[in-house]
């Protein structure tokens, strides 16, 4: 499989709320694998790709967060400078909409992962393929 699920968590801006929802994973065994958050003065998303998607929706949903699912994909970037740069603009070159990037917190290889949400997943992954910049596998970005 080319792409991954990614979860977004609606929380509260408040002290410890990232800590409550970091914990509650940790208990039920789910690991994080890529995070990011957003946030403003009142709340913030956070973004996790996690070992087991569907056990950590229904825990986060029982214990009263605000869950959405997305779909995301994992790239693998020279890790060296100017690496990034030569993924993004073959994006770019072929009119390809980036919505947000973050990095993974492990890596697969010696090259950095990087997780991409497009609002076209399948033309992205088409035109990074043709230009050979690798798509992670799922199994392989999750580490099972």
């Amino acid at each position: 499989m080319n792409t991954l699920e990614q979860v977004s968590i609606f929380i509260e801006n408040t002290k410890g709320r990232l800590a409550e929802v970091c914990d509650l994973l940790g208990k039920n065994n789910i690991n994080i694998k890529a995070l990011t958050i957003a946030e403003s003065p009142e709340f913030g998303i956070l973004r996790v790709v996690l070992d087991n998607t569907d056990k950590a929706k229904n825990v986060l949903k029982d214990n009263g967060f605000t869950v959405t699912i997305a779909t995301v994909v994992a790239v693998e970037v020279s890790d060296t400078p100017g690496g990034l740069a030569k993924a993004l603009k073959v994006l770019a070159n072929n009119n390809i909409n980036l919505e947000y990037m973050y990095g993974f917190i492990e890596k697969a290889s010696e090259q950095a992962l990087m997780v991409f949400k497009f609002d076209n997943h399948e033309k992205a992954i088409e035109i990074l393929q043709k230009n050979n910049i690798s798509i992670v596998e799922e199994k392989v970005a999750l580490g099972l």
